[in-house]
């Protein structure tokens, strides 16, 4: 019976991409000598919060996500940031490969706000894989699952996800708002002769304080 276990060997920003985007390198291994043709790799990228600490900053940050620091024990759980694919080419032994894992700035996203909420330390994640696996068979290609038991861990330091994000989003944030709400700010910056969205949003915080 084959045997593989998975490995993430580091995760960098994406440069080029066309949207935002980390790519986690990643090696399998087969300890039995069967020759793989190919792997269709579904993976399920979970976000561990448990895992680290928090500093009062952090804290504070968090409180909208998951409450008073009186609450963790109950609110601070695991939760899935993303699904990505990839097709691992053919190998006998291992092999390593690139998994693009698209990121979004979307502070509406938990993933991104909880992230958003991070100066500092690592991100604790948890890759769980599936899929499927082709192999070389006697009379063709013999078909298997991946086997439910693989998965991978993996510390992402906050510095790379922030570096990834200001080189897509430069000193910038983004929010998804309605359409009513655009129209509204539209005519409350036409109304009061703002020049930008920044003195906008400025203006409708001071007057609210």
């Amino acid at each position: 019976m084959s045997d593989y276990r998975f490995a993430v060997r580091d995760i960098i920003s994406e440069p080029y991409a066309v949207a935002p985007q980390l790519t986690a390198r990643l090696r399998i291994e087969e300890s039995t000598g069967v020759q793989v043709h190919a792997i269709a790799l579904r993976c399920q990228v979970r976000i561990e919060p448990q895992r680290r600490r928090y500093d009062e900053v952090s804290a504070a940050a968090l409180l909208g996500l998951f409450g008073e620091r009186a609450r963790w024990s109950d609110t601070l759980k695991p939760f899935t940031w993303m699904h990505c694919n990839a097709t691992v080419p053919g190998f006998s032994g291992h092999a390593e490969f690139a998994l693009a894992l698209p990121c979004t700035y979307d502070l509406d996203v938990i993933g991104t706000r909880y992230l958003h909420a991070l100066d500092a330390g690592d991100i604790p994640l948890t890759f769980l894989f599936s899929g499927t696996i082709f192999t070389r068979a006697e009379s063709g290609f013999a078909v298997e699952p991946v086997p439910w038991a693989c998965e991978a861990h993996f510390d992402l330091p906050v510095f790379v996800w922030r570096q990834m994000i200001e080189s897509y989003f430069p000193d910038t944030g983004w929010l998804r708002l309605s359409s009513d709400t655009l129209v509204a700010l539209a005519e409350f910056r036409a109304r009061h002769g703002v020049t930008s969205w920044d003195e906008t949003i400025d203006k409708l915080l001071g007057d609210a304080s």
